[in-house]
């Protein structure tokens, strides 16, 4: 999966970013279909048109050339909603993808190896929690289930960035239009906006289904992605981690239990966490614009007649979009909050896996996982151009292991009571000045309250040097 953002970041030094040969000498031999799509959308995107489209990679002659041209078009215009994105593409995509990587059906053996670990992983997480099971169905899904069960919040996530990058590509292209085209390009706006639709849902569909290939749980990018509070695993991918691990595989299974029923209370019972979440990426999507100028000189400079050169200028950055202090501040506030959901969970998980015999490689492996760039990482760099940086994860768990050596589990998971009492970024930098800060907020909160209440029930307040206002007289 690539790393830069949707389609409109820079390609940077990636090989893959190079035009590909088929076999053949000096070039012989390559498909024109593919070598077209590789120069227009780039070799992953082109991968995924030739699959869609059945292709097997053969040279094709003209007139095969024009009825596959047809059925791109055809694909193009696969009936979406009128929304940004084309979501029917993206589903089908994804789905398609998932299934030529092999995806198999859940046996019965593994769902009820699943049920029973989280089962037992609620078990063992009632005391090391404030907030009660989620209460949700427990599910062992296979991919393309996955791809299923988390596409609606994916769109809810997507949505935003896509509308607001389509509008500001409209924007730009009519304000670099010269005034004889204008009317043209106005014109095709709409055109443009469902050609934009289609290229994202191809891309979503790559990214997700992807993403259906690494994760290993429901909520294991740190968003509550599946609805009715089901918990989830998926065995082929527990199995994957588990491979070149000592470690057995029940072992493994009830570990990863753990971290996924530690989420799914946390998002089951902080009814605002999720929409502070998607609502950071929504403030992000706002604040997109386009560098007018850079289009200008990139366009000025394109070969309209060579399609390696659109390519080039795609790579260049045509349509990376800026980011403003608005922004910058939004995709920081989504970092501490994923970095916050990421270091409770390991906080609360590390105290409750105490008793399995590899907890400590347990613990390593997935920490590992983390800093190669995990699912999280991964997706965010793709669809949002959001990196999750471990670093952060590591300075969320110093600050919730210090506000429980302080407050007590009670403490530290009230900290989640409202979104005004969420730790900074800043906040991860300092977690005593943190904890100190709440100490005296809530001590400043409760002689208020004392007082009053004293004026409600009509008794004189006493003053804070504890002497009786009647000495005083």
């Amino acid at each position: 999966m690539s790393d830069r953002p949707m389609g409109f970041g820079p390609a940077g030094d990636d090989p893959d970013d190079e035009p590909r040969d088929t076999p053949g000498e000096g070039g012989a031999g390559r498909d024109p279909m593919a070598e077209m799509f590789s120069q227009l959308l780039g070799p992953e995107a082109a991968e995924q048109v030739a699959r869609a489209l059945g292709g097997s990679g053969a040279s094709v002659d003209p007139g095969q050339l024009g009825a596959l041209i047809g059925q791109v078009q055809r694909m193009l215009s696969t009936p979406g909603d009128g929304g940004p994105v084309n979501w029917q593409l993206a589903t089908d995509v994804a789905r398609q993808t998932v299934s030529q990587s092999g995806d198999r059906s859940v046996g019965g053996a593994d769902r009820r190896a699943t049920q029973e670990a989280l089962r037992l992983a609620d078990l063992w997480l009632e005391d090391r929690t404030t907030f009660p099971a989620a209460g949700g169905p427990s599910l062992a899904w296979s991919r393309a289930e996955w791809v299923e069960g988390t596409l609606p919040v994916w769109r809810r996530l997507v949505e935003p960035v896509a509308e607001s990058v389509a509008g500001a590509m409209a924007a730009a292209m009519t304000s670099q239009a010269p005034p004889e085209l204008a009317a043209m390009v106005g014109s095709a706006d709409q055109m443009m906006r469902q050609v934009g639709g289609s290229v994202f849902g191809l891309q979503i569909g790559q990214a997700v289904a992807a993403l259906a290939g690494e994760v290993v749980s429901g909520t294991d990018i740190g968003l509550p992605l599946v609805a009715d509070r089901a918990l989830v695993l998926l065995p082929d991918n527990v199995a994957a981690v588990g491979e070149g691990l000592d470690v057995p595989a029940d072992e493994l299974r009830l570990f990863l239990a753990l971290r996924e029923a530690a989420r799914s209370r946390l998002f089951a019972h902080v009814p605002w966490l999720g929409a502070h979440l998607l609502g950071a990426v929504e403030s992000y999507a706002r604040g997109i614009t386009i560098d007018t100028s850079h289009i200008e000189s990139v366009v000025r400079d394109a070969d309209p007649s060579d399609p390696a050169s659109i390519q080039r200028a795609l790579a260049e950055g045509l349509f990376e979009p800026q980011h403003t202090p608005a922004q910058e501040a939004a995709l920081t506030r989504l970092e501490a909050a994923l970095a916050l959901v990421e270091g409770w969970v390991e906080v609360v998980v590390s105290a409750s896996a105490g008793q399995l015999p590899h907890a400590d490689a347990l613990r390593e492996t997935v920490r590992r996982r983390r800093a190669t760039g995990g699912p999280a990482e991964h997706t965010f760099a793709a669809l949002v151009g959001l990196e999750l940086r471990p670093r952060r994860v590591r300075d969320a768990v110093a600050l919730w292991s210090t506000i429980e050596q302080a407050r007590g589990q009670a403490g530290r998971d009230a900290v989640w009571d409202h979104p005004d009492l969420l730790p900074t970024g800043a906040d991860l930098d300092d977690p005593h000045g943190y904890a100190q800060r709440r100490a005296d907020d809530e001590q400043g909160s409760a002689s208020l309250d004392a007082a009053i209440e004293a004026l409600l029930s009509g008794e004189q307040p006493r003053p804070d040097d504890g002497t009786d206002p009647g000495d005083r007289a």
